[in-house]
C-alpha cells in the first residue's frame, strides 16, 4: 500500500473505519425537496409580480435600448440568487471589526428591504466565538512578542515587493522559506506563491495539457477544477474516495488510450485533496499511491486543509499515514489556513520545481509574496519544528484533542456529522433550507459565529454548517458552543442521527475513537 511499515498500514485501516457518512432518514430528504420546491414556486410568483410591475425589481437588468444586444445578465441563471439566496443573504459576508482569532467582534447590520441592501447600526457585537475560520493552529494572533520578527521584517523589506520573483522580487527570505518548506515536508525542493488559489489554477496547466488525462475526485476544490479545465487535458471524475471507481478509470485509460485515436495518454495525473473542506474526510492516500504505482500514473496532492493540521508533527496526510513523501509526485499546500498567512507552495523533486519556475504562469507573472507574510510563515514553521524554542507539536496535539472531543460530543447529542475523527473540519448536516437559515441566525444570537453552506456549494439535500476547530479554542469555549448547539439542535429538531454512541471520556487514547467500526 506504499507505507513504510506495519504501523502505517494499521493507521490506514483505522483511518478508514473512523470516517462517518451516515444517511438521513427518508422523510428528511422528502421535506428538503419540498422546502426547495415551495421556495422556488414563490420565486416564480414574485418574478411574475415584478414583470407586471406590482413588485419593485432590485436586480441588474438590461436597458430598454439594449434589448436587441447579447444579454449581459442571464435572467434564468440569476433566478436562484434573486429569489432564494437574497432571502438569506444576511448569514454571509458579515463585517468583522477585530482580530479573527478564536473570538471576534462583529459590526451589527440590518436590512430594510429584505436583504437587498444593508445598513450598519453602529453597534458592535463583542466576543463572538469563532468556529468558522481556518485558523487551525491559532497563528491568527496579534501578540506583539510573537510577531516581533514579522514587524522587524516589515521595517527591513517593506510591505510589498512590486515585482515578480524572476525580476526584482526574489528576496533572501523567500529562498529561506522555500528551503524550510522542503525540509519540513521531507522533499528535495519547493517553491512558494503569493496566492493559494492560483497555486492550483496556474500550475496544473503547466504540468499537463492536450493529450493528457486528469482523474479528479468529484469533491475537489474549485481551484483544482479550474486548473484542470485551463490545462486543456481530458478530465474524468471518479467517485469521492472510491478506489474501485479510480482503478476502473485507470485500467480503462491504460487499456483504451485516448478517446478517438486510442494512442497512449501522454500523462495520467490523479488529483486529490488531503482533507476535503466540505466533507471533513481524509484522502485514502496509501491505496491511491499503490494504484498510481500499479498503473504508472502521477499523483497531485492538495494539502490546503491538512498541512499543519494532521500528523503528529503537522506534516499532513503523508505523516498521518506514515507514507514516504517522495511517493507523491506533486505536493501542494497553502499557508492561508494552519499558518495564519496567505499564499501556497508546490514541493517535490528538484527537477519538478525547476521546471515550474520557468513554465508556471503564477511564478513568471505574479508578484512575489509580501515580506511580512513570508516571515509569518517562517515563524509558524519554526514553531512547528521546535526551532524557536517552543515545544514541537504542542499546537498540533491541542488541535487533535479539540477535534476528537468536539466530534465525539456532537455524535453523543445525535447530530449527523461527516468526515474523519482526525479532521478539524466538522460538518453538521442540517438538510432543510429553512433550518439552515434559522440555525445561523440562532447561533449568532447566542454569540457563536458559524458558517452555513447550501446548494449549489453542496448537493441540494445536504446543506450543512461547517465548523473549523482551532488549537486556540479552550475547552470552556468548546463546551459553551456545544451547550448552545445542544439547545438549538433540540429547538430546531436537527438531531437526525439514528446511531447510538457511548459517553465521552475526558481522556482517551487515539485507538479509543473507532466509533464506527
Amino acid at each position: 500500500c506504499g507505507v513504510k511499515n506495519g504501523h502505517g498500514t494499521a493507521g490506514a485501516c483505522r483511518q478508514n473505519r473512523q470516517e462517518s457518512f451516515e444517511q438521513a432518514p427518508m422523510y428528511v430528504a422528502v421535506m428538503t425537496y419540498l422546502g426547495y420546491g415551495i421556495v422556488t414556486l414563490f420565486g416564480y410568483v414574485r418574478d411574475f409580480l415584478r414583470a407586471v410591475g406590482l413588485e419593485k425589481c432590485h436586480v441588474a437588468q438590461e436597458r430598454d435600448e439594449q434589448k436587441d444586444f447579447v444579454p449581459l445578465y442571464q435572467d434564468f441563471e440569476n433566478f436562484y440568487t434573486r429569489n432564494l439566496y437574497m432571502r438569506v443573504r444576511d448569514n454571509w459576508n458579515r463585517p468583522i471589526c477585530s482580530l479573527p482569532g478564536p473570538v471576534f467582534d462583529l459590526m451589527e447590520r440590518v436590512s430594510d428591504d429584505y436583504n437587498w441592501t444593508f445598513r450598519l447600526t453602529g453597534r458592535t457585537i463583542h466576543n463572538v466565538i469563532n468556529v468558522g475560520s481556518y485558523n487551525y493552529l491559532g497563528f491568527a494572533e496579534n501578540n506583539a512578542d510573537f510577531l516581533k520578527t514579522v514587524a522587524d521584517t516589515t521595517c527591513q523589506f517593506g510591505v510589498g515587493v512590486c515585482s515578480t520573483r524572476q525580476e526584482m522580487g526574489n528576496l533572501s527570505i523567500h529562498e529561506e522559506l522555500e528551503k524550510l518548506v522542503a525540509n519540513f515536508l521531507g522533499v528535495e525542493s519547493s517553491m512558494t506563491f503569493g496566492m493559494g488559489f492560483a497555486t492550483n489554477s496556474m500550475n496544473i496547466p503547466a504540468l499537463v495539457g492536450k493529450g493528457c488525462l486528469i482523474l479528479s475526485d468529484e469533491l475537489n476544490h474549485t481551484s483544482l477544477i479550474l486548473g484542470a479545465r485551463l490545462s486543456g487535458a481530458t478530465i474524468r471524475v471518479f467517485k469521492h474516495n472510491n478506489m474501485h471507481s479510480l482503478e476502473k478509470m485507470l485500467r480503462e485509460a491504460v487499456c483504451s488510450g485516448q478517446t478517438r485515436t486510442h494512442r497512449p495518454w501522454k500523462k495520467i495525473l490523479i488529483i486529490v485533496e488531503g482533507i476535503y473542506s466540505m466533507e471533513g474526510s481524509v484522502v485514502r492516500l496509501p491505496e491511491i499511491i499503490a494504484l498510481k504505482k500499479k498503473y504508472k500514473a502521477y499523483l497531485y496532492l492538495d494539502e490546503a486543509h491538512s498541512i499543519g493540521a494532521v500528523g503528529p508533527s503537522g506534516r499532513g496526510v503523508t505523516e498521518l499515514f506514515d507514507v514516504d513523501p517522495t511517493d507523491v509526485d506533486v505536493m501542494m499546500g497553502t499557508f492561508t489556513k494552519s499558518f495564519g498567512a496567505s499564499g501556497g507552495y508546490i514541493a517535490g523533486k528538484k527537477e519538478l520545481v525547476d521546471y515550474l519556475r520557468s513554465h508556471s504562469h503564477s511564478a513568471v507573472y505574479a508578484s512575489a509574496m509580501s515580506p511580512p507574510v513570508t516571515e509569518q510563515i517562517i515563524r509558524a514553521l519554526k514553531c512547528l519544528m521546535g526551532k524557536d524554542g517552543s515545544t514541537e507539536g504542542e499546537r498540533i496535539r491541542q488541535l487533535a484533542e479539540n477535534s476528537r472531543y468536539f466530534r465525539a460530543r456532537l455524535k453523543e447529542m445525535g447530530f449527523i456529522i461527516y468526515g474523519s475523527d482526525d479532521s478539524p473540519v466538522v460538518p453538521i448536516l442540517l438538510y432543510m433550507p429553512g433550518k439552515v437559515v434559522a440555525f445561523a441566525r440562532e447561533m449568532l444570537d447566542r454569540r457563536i459565529g458559524v458558517v452555513v453552506v447550501g446548494f449549489p456549494a453542496t448537493p441540494i439535500t445536504e446543506a450543512r454548517a461547517r465548523f473549523c476547530l482551532s488549537a486556540a479554542h479552550t475547552r470552556d469555549m468548546l463546551n459553551q458552543v456545544l451547550h448552545h448547539l445542544n439547545e438549538v439542535g433540540d429547538r430546531l429538531c436537527l438531531k437526525f442521527s439514528r446511531r447510538k454512541y457511548s459517553s465521552w471520556p475526558d481522556l482517551c487514547e487515539e485507538t479509543d475513537f473507532e466509533l464506527d467500526s
